[in-house]
């Protein structure tokens, strides 16, 4: 299960759903990723936060336990693939939710987000909310 940046900061927040998801799939024993481009959106935002310092301690607690997956050759070539046919049929997505489904989509992994009105325009990438 690869956590979107959406589900990595409700979780950081205390939302009631997102912090039962995550005792549920730790409970499970269920392997658990984020991937580069969501710590990269995750440091982005602490670098636009009023306390930088406060938001980064939260972030390592939570993703230190993690694997992380990388955006590597092959994976960039599918999140650009992604993108670009989203962009061909009309549609656009953020392009960090294109590179966390061109990794999901290598490592057969289902995408855990809120943000379903995305990833939900991908096809076949297996997604779950909360």
């Amino acid at each position: 299960m690869i956590l979107d940046t959406s589900f990595i900061i409700d979780f950081m927040d205390g939302d009631p759903k997102a912090v039962e998801k995550m005792n549920l799939l730790q409970d499970k024993r269920e392997n658990i990723f984020v991937t580069s481009p969501t710590i990269f959106e995750l440091w982005s935002g602490i670098a636009r936060s009023k306390r930088p310092e406060n938001e980064m301690k939260k972030v390592i607690e939570v993703i230190k336990a993690q694997l992380c997956l990388d955006l590597d050759q092959e994976t960039a070539q599918q999140a650009g693939t992604i993108d670009g046919m989203l962009v061909h049929e009309g549609i656009q997505i953020d392009t960090e939710d294109c590179m966390i489904a061109g990794i999901a989509k290598k490592h057969n992994q289902t995408v855990l987000t809120r943000n379903i009105k995305h990833f939900g325009r991908i096809k076949d990438l297996k997604i779950e909310t909360y």
